[in-house]
């Protein structure tokens, strides 16, 4: 048994299409929530993160990170889309928007590579993110904050 999880966290490694597109939304809809306890419990105790330019190492930094970011980058709104999958690991393109203090909105694209393991928990995150200022009349993600509906369009569908 794995010492490192608190319980496993389904859908399991390999993953199928169906199984891997599931991993992908739960991942989205965590992050949509903002709350760093939560997204934090999806990843291993030693999980290894390389956000940008920061390179983090286990859940507590992970969660730190997060205060961090979501206190900065205000009405936060996040689409992930599967790119592609195989065994244990998950490659997503994901795009957000939110506001910084002054009100300037930004839309931020990226890829992550993921990786599990046997009980479902990242253990590896590798993201690359750009960003873009953009003028509040550019936005596309203007659901109420939370979990994107389920009818709302995918990146591919709004040409992200």
């Amino acid at each position: 048994m794995n010492t490192n999880t608190d319980s496993p966290r389904p859908p399991l490694p390999p993953f199928s299409l169906e199984t891997a597109t599931q991993k992908v939304r739960m991942a989205e809809d965590a992050w949509n929530s903002r709350d760093p306890a939560r997204v934090a419990l999806a990843y291993t105790p030693q999980s290894q993160w390389r956000n940008r330019s920061e390179f983090l190492m286990g859940r507590q930094e992970i969660q730190a990170f997060l205060v961090r970011k979501w206190s900065r980058e205000l009405e936060y709104r996040l689409v992930k889309e599967l790119w592609t999958f195989h065994a244990n690991r998950i490659a997503v393109r994901f795009c957000y928007e939110w506001h910084d203090i002054s009100g300037q909105w930004r839309r931020s694209y990226g890829n992550e590579n993921w990786e599990f393991d046997e009980h479902g928990l990242m253990q590896l995150r590798l993201a690359s993110i750009n960003d873009l200022s953009i003028e509040n009349t550019d936005r596309k993600f203007l659901w109420p904050l939370g979990r994107r509906p389920d009818g709302h369009a995918s990146l591919s569908q709004m040409g992200l």
